[in-house]
């Protein structure tokens, strides 16, 4: 199992905070957030990372080797229009690494209980996408499901009153599905040129050619993500002393 980690966005939205730090590396506590989200990671088994990067690239390269040397295996992959680009195409950039593979596929932006990791992993479904339930607007990336729980729809654009939570951001992959994904992706990077929209677009298009997921509900566990200088800081009031 190998998680894919997409930490190449500028997030202008956190500025100052960003200016000469990439969001992974601003700190909550002791820990950053991609430091935290790797040792997460690794208390749950998994040694094999790959890691897109893209501003301020160096600095994630150098704090990874640093603090981890050879205990991991970290493969990087720079995404060189990281300024022009959306997520979707982060992880088209992770293909040689993540096609007809198991793999978990998180954002770096999120700040969470390490048992997230933990319950996903145990779940048996090859394909397992983490939910939130809270009052939903327009900006978060809504989740539908049908009567058994799988996942019919997933959209900003989506009416908040049909879904059942939003997505966290944390999604574990089967070898089939991450096949279907990345043949999916090749035309929509290559023929129609959505290098700038979100992955769960190709999550969508998939769901019609039968291949969705399982929801399993993390609204117990803490989690927050972090868009704005707002969210930063309420995350630091509201994290349990028992993970900061």
């Amino acid at each position: 199992m190998k998680a894919i980690i997409l930490a190449a966005g500028m997030a202008s939205r956190l500025r100052p905070l960003t200016e000469n730090t990439p969001k992974s590396l601003l700190k909550v506590g002791e820990r950053s957030l991609l430091q935290r989200s790797m040792d997460a990671l690794i208390q749950n088994g998994i040694r094999d990372f790959v890691i897109v990067t893209g501003y301020l690239h160096e600095m994630i390269e150098n704090f990874v080797a640093e603090t981890y040397g050879d205990t991991i295996t970290v493969t990087f992959i720079y995404n060189d229009v990281y300024d022009s680009t959306n997520n979707i195409y982060s992880l088209w950039l992770a293909r040689p690494e993540a096609e007809g593979e198991e793999i978990l596929l998180l954002d770096s932006d999120l700040l969470y209980d390490p048992q997230i990791v933990a319950k996903v992993l145990e779940q048996k479904a090859d394909n397992v996408l983490t939910l939130i339930r809270h009052e939903l607007g327009e900006e978060e990336m809504k989740v539908v499901t049908d009567a058994n729980g799988v996942i019919k729809e997933i959209s900003k654009t989506c009416n908040p009153a049909d879904a059942a939570g939003e997505s966290l951001g944390i999604e574990k992959m089967g070898k089939a599905y991450t096949a279907a994904l990345y043949k999916e992706l090749d035309g929509m990077m290559n023929a129609e040129h959505l290098e700038n929209k979100f992955y769960e677009l190709a999550f969508e298009r998939l769901i019609k050619q039968g291949h969705s997921y399982e929801v399993i509900d993390m609204t117990d566990f803490f989690s927050c993500e972090l868009d704005t200088v707002e969210d930063f800081e309420n995350a630091k009031q509201k994290i349990p002393a028992s993970l900061f």
